[in-house]
């Protein structure tokens, strides 16, 4: 059985074996300490850089709570409402602030541990998180994961199997994107496995993982966007796991982009509903993966196909997918689809069926392992580049010089027409453009304004 230890690699420089103090890993070459949440390795590129913004976001997700909160207070002095409306929202109100206060319980190791990082480094490393993860995406899936999903999570597992024909070991495991956990711990627990390290850039997931798989239940809201029934808009559920993972299991905080592990170290990597959202394109990520496995070590994907790259030729198709896999290094892909139950839960109207792309690829050589990732061009990192006229910034520039203008506008005396006309006089565009443009401007202000974030 493998030691974290002697998994572990550098992000920043690929140095193995690292130093450990308690807790913590050292790179005495990069001189950098990575911190631990909760026992979990905290293994990004610029720890405390990431932490620093984790923090940030932990924040802005209580305080989007708090004004939750205060918005329902309102709601509820309006003497017009229906008897059952009113006790519907005063249950609701009292779910977000026992929601808010376990959170804060729950995710106490990030405000404990936050450091603040020098952002010129975070930049320099090009570690970022995306703009569009917070600590609550994926939060559906902890319940889905450790409350009601045995369907679900039995019908994955069997995907995986279906790919895995011959049942051989597999050896030191890497799960790429493992989320809250479940996936990582049925492979862990129910198949032949030596070691399974689970990784996820989301400390909220990971954090909810380490407390079930060690054993112990936790009480979370679940807040489905379609309730199913009157109090299902707000179900207490207790997550629990079949029983304490066994030993070798592992959870790590990091970047599949910048992953904290040494070269063919790994005997099998899973991929699960990662491919397709990760914001690399997929012949590099194969390379990628390439790179982590050990000779004849085995790939092994699981989850949708549905790639949102702005560039048309980068939604590949499952053909491609195949071939692009083969061409990686890896044999022909072995592969699997069929349509499993997804996300339904049975507080929610929501919920389908997906047809899921599993496959498995033995590496057959190694290929040229690709250079670190760059989530930001040298223009923007260094300051030193001339900044590129870029046709997104053309439109932006014109689009918010408009719409300042008409904000400048808003003196609680003109209306829609009047602010058009002005807008003509200056020559920004015709009345006739105006208005609707001010109006579409103006609707779009007014219903952010009326807008509350939950969960």
């Amino acid at each position: 059985m493998a030691d974290l230890t002697d998994l572990l690699a550098c992000p920043r420089c690929d140095k193995t074996p690292l130093e450990q103090k308690d807790e913590q890993y050292h790179c005495a070459a990069c001189k950098v300490d990575f911190p631990s949440l909760d026992g979990i390795p905290f293994m990004f590129a610029e720890p405390q850089a990431s932490l620093g913004e984790w923090r940030a976001r932990l924040q802005f997700a209580l305080q989007t709570l708090g004004h939750e909160i205060a918005g329902l207070e309102r709601e509820l002095k309006n003497e017009d409402l229906r008897p059952l409306t009113r006790r519907r929202v005063e249950r609701y109100k009292k779910a977000v602030e026992q929601h808010q206060r376990k959170l804060q319980k729950l995710l106490k190791p990030v405000d404990v541990q936050a450091l603040h990082g020098n952002y010129e480094s975070y930049l320099a490393l090009r570690t970022r998180l995306p703009a569009d993860q917070g600590l609550n995406t994926y939060y559906a899936n902890i319940h889905r994961d450790w409350s009601w999903g045995d369907e679900e999570n039995s019908a994955s597992l069997k995907q995986i199997q279906s790919v895995l024909h011959d049942h051989a070991a597999l050896g030191k495991v890497l799960v790429l994107g493992a989320g809250a956990g479940r996936l990582a711990y049925d492979i862990h627990m129910q198949l032949d496995c030596e070691t399974t390290v689970a990784t996820d850039f989301n400390p909220l997931l990971m954090l909810v993982a380490r407390q079930v798989t060690a054993g112990k239940k936790l009480k979370l809201y679940e807040f489905p966007i379609a309730p199913a029934a009157l109090e299902d808009d707000a179900v207490l559920r207790t997550l629990s796991a079949p029983e304490a993972v066994r030993d070798g299991f592992h959870l790590v905080l990091g970047d599949a982009l910048r992953t904290p592990f040494a070269d063919q170290t790994f005997d099998t990597v899973v991929t699960p509903w990662l491919i397709d959202i990760i914001t690399e394109d997929l012949p590099v990520l194969a390379a990628r993966i390439n790179s982590l496995l050990t000779d004849n070590g085995r790939w092994v994907n699981f989850g949708s196909l549905a790639f949102a790259s702005n560039a048309r030729a980068r939604c590949y198709s499952p053909e491609e997918t195949k071939a692009i896999v083969a061409e990686s290094g890896f044999s022909d892909p072995y592969v699997s689809q069929k349509k499993i139950p997804y996300m339904c839960s049975p507080a929610s109207r929501h919920g389908r069926r997906e047809k899921v792309f599993s496959f498995s690829a033995y590496k057959d050589r190694a290929v040229d392992k690709p250079a670190r990732h760059k989530a930001l061009p040298d223009w923007i990192v260094t300051g030193k580049e001339p900044v590129p006229i870029l046709q997104s910034f053309r439109t932006q520039a014109m689009t918010t010089q408009i719409y300042s203008f008409i904000m400048s506008l808003i003196d609680g005396r003109r209306s829609i027409k009047e602010m058009a006309v002005v807008l003509e006089k200056q020559k920004l565009m015709s009345k006739e453009e105006a208005e609707p443009a001010i109006r579409s401007f103006l609707t779009k202000m007014y219903d952010d304004s009326q807008k509350q974030s939950g969960f």
